[in-house]
């Protein structure tokens, strides 16, 4: 099952784009792994959702995206420097959260997953957020993050980049996936719907 629905809209998002997608791929550290910590690591992280595209190449073939579905948004400021200071975000360490960018045991883990699924090792590594608070670039451009996935990109993706790239290519044919369809219908009911300052008409 997918845990929410900003996962799920991820993955019809993947799909409308030709994507095939996998979900709650599990992974955690080798034992022998010489920082390996039983009480710590025993516990499976999972890769949200995963998508294969058989007809590209390079790192837009594979990505690989992390769901971030906070009601207040992603404040990219805020939470490098959580990060940095590794500080108690909700209760407990803010690298717990983004584990496969911060611990190199984990950022092994991962890139083992990714390649056992798709016997590929470049690829595309995304935060799908809420919205962004910030300047992306500041996110996508850590250092600390390129060098966890081996100088694979780094993108974040809000929801209204996903409603901005799949709006323009609706028509009247029953689309495959939950989002597209559920956009089909706001668009018959004549809805209008906001992306940052502007609000506009679904396309005819």
């Amino acid at each position: 099952m997918k845990e929410d629905i900003l996962e799920q809209l991820v993955d019809d998002y993947l799909q409308a784009k030709g994507y095939f997608t996998r979900h709650n791929l599990k992974f955690l550290p080798r034992e022998t792994h010489p920082d390996y910590d039983s009480k710590q690591d025993s516990n499976h992280s999972d890769i949200d959702v995963l998508g294969f595209h058989p007809a590209l190449k390079g790192y837009d073939r594979v990505v690989v995206v992390s769901c971030k579905s906070w009601q207040t948004g992603f404040q990219v400021s805020t939470k490098i420097t959580e990060l940095e200071q590794n500080k108690i975000v909700s209760g407990r360490e803010a690298w717990r959260a983004f584990r496969e960018l911060m611990i190199p045991k984990w950022s092994e883990a991962f890139l083992a997953a990714v390649r056992s699924a798709t016997s590929c090792t470049e690829f595309t590594y995304i935060t799908a957020v809420t919205a962004i608070k910030g300047d992306r670039t500041h996110w996508e451009s850590y250092p600390r993050f390129q060098s966890a996935l081996q100088g694979n990109p780094v993108r974040l993706l809000a929801l209204a980049d996903m409603l901005t790239e799949l709006l323009p290519n609706l028509n009247t044919t029953p689309s495959n996936s939950q989002l597209g369809r559920t956009l089909q219908l706001l668009k018959a009911a004549n809805c209008s719907f906001s992306i940052g300052p502007e609000t506009k008409k679904l396309p005819k």
